[in-house]
């Protein structure tokens, strides 16, 4: 069963969400919060498998109580769920320790596969948002990684776990999630194991 935390300042967004992934068999709502501050007190307390933060709120915004979450744990696993799709956001988002970054007007099946991947490890993130990524390394058709990021990929392909690799590199847990989660946009895949499959067809693992 995924666990998984709801947070948003908005009443019906909530109660919306919360109809939404009652109906799935695997997901179970372990805690709901209105604000940053309650999901950082709430993760403390439940420590819920995937959380689905706003970003906009008043008080601690979503990218703030991402940023305490990751820091707190390095299995947090939050995805942004938001109506920004702007650079700084996006940006911001990945930096703080997201995984992903969903946009509210999405699909109801693509919420409900966004938690599942998230929670099995890949990195769900909006087309929108993808193309904000791509756009950043300069428009270009080939994925242009930066050194760190061909670093972890290179010991992805060896079939390393996060932990592993933030200890070979040096680097907290959160930070190669973060890493991967632009390696995943920039290659056009949705997992490790395309991410190792890519990485080995290059000669880089």
């Amino acid at each position: 069963m995924i666990r998984i935390q709801l947070v948003d300042d908005h009443s019906l967004v909530r109660e919306g969400l919360t109809r939404l992934f009652e109906k799935a068999d695997d997901i179970e709502i372990a805690a709901i919060a209105r604000d940053g501050d309650t999901a950082v007190q709430l993760d403390a307390e439940t420590r819920a498998d995937v959380l689905l933060m706003d970003l906009s709120m008043p008080g601690m915004d979503g990218i703030e109580a991402t940023r305490q979450i990751c820091e707190a744990r390095d299995d947090a696993k939050v995805v942004m769920l938001t109506a920004h799709t702007d650079k700084r956001n996006v940006l911001a988002a990945l930096d703080a320790g997201a995984v992903g970054y969903l946009v509210k007007d999405s699909e109801a099946h693509t919420l409900i596969e966004g938690v599942r991947a998230a929670a099995n490890g890949a990195c769900p993130v909006d087309p929108r948002a993808v193309k904000i990524l791509v756009d950043t390394r300069g428009e270009q058709t080939e994925p242009s990684l930066t050194g760190r990021e061909t670093e972890v990929l290179k010991l992805v392909g060896r079939g390393l776990p996060n932990k592993q690799i933030a200890r070979k590199l040096g680097i907290r847990e959160k930070t190669v999630k973060s890493h991967l989660t632009r390696v995943f946009c920039q290659l056009g895949v949705s997992d490790r194991t395309q991410a190792a499959l890519w990485a080995h067809e290059q000669g880089i693992a």
